[in-house]
C-alpha cells in the first residue's frame, strides 16, 4: 500500500485558473465523445455536398473511410479526457508535471477560437502566478 504524499500547503486563490478550465475543457471533449456515435450517418450526408464544393472527385473520401475516421477520433477524445482528467487532478495535489501539462495545454487551446483562446489566456494567467508556481513545486 502506497502512502499519500503531504498536502503541499494552503491552495493558492489563482489555482482556480487552472482546474476550472481544464474541467471546461474535460466536459466539453465529454460531451463531443458522446456525440460521435451519432454523427456517421449525418458526415455520410454531407460528405457529396462538401467534395461537390470543394471541387474534389466524388471518391475523394470513400464512405468506406467515415466509421474508421470516426472510431480514430473516438480514441483521440478518450485520451484527451484522460490526458485533461489527470492533469487537473495533479494540479491539485500539486505536481509540477500537472502545471507543465496545464501550460501545453494552455498554449493548444489558444489555437481555438473562440472558447479555447478564452481558456488559454484564463489557464496561463493562473499558470504563471507566484503562488501557483510555488504550490506547484513537486
Amino acid at each position: 500500500m502506497t502512502a499519500s504524499s503531504p498536502a503541499p500547503g494552503p491552495v493558492p486563490k489563482r489555482l482556480s485558473f487552472l482546474t476550472v478550465p481544464l474541467l471546461i475543457s474535460l466536459l466539453y471533449a465529454a460531451i463531443s465523445l458522446l456525440a460521435l456515435p451519432f454523427l456517421g450517418p449525418r458526415v455520410q450526408e454531407m460528405l457529396p455536398e462538401l467534395q461537390a464544393q470543394m471541387g474534389l472527385p466524388a471518391d475523394a473520401l470513400p464512405a468506406s473511410l467515415i466509421p474508421a475516421t470516426l472510431w480514430i477520433s473516438f480514441a483521440l477524445t478518450a485520451l484527451e479526457i484522460l490526458l485533461l482528467y489527470y492533469t487537473r487532478r495533479a494540479v491539485l495535489e500539486g505536481r509540477a508535471w500537472g502545471r507543465v501539462s496545464s501550460l501545453i495545454i494552455a498554449v493548444l487551446s489558444l489555437l481555438i477560437f473562440p472558447l479555447g483562446t478564452l481558456l488559454g489566456i484564463v489557464m496561463l494567467i493562473g499558470a504563471f502566478d507566484r503562488e501557483v508556481v510555488a504550490y506547484t513545486q513537486r
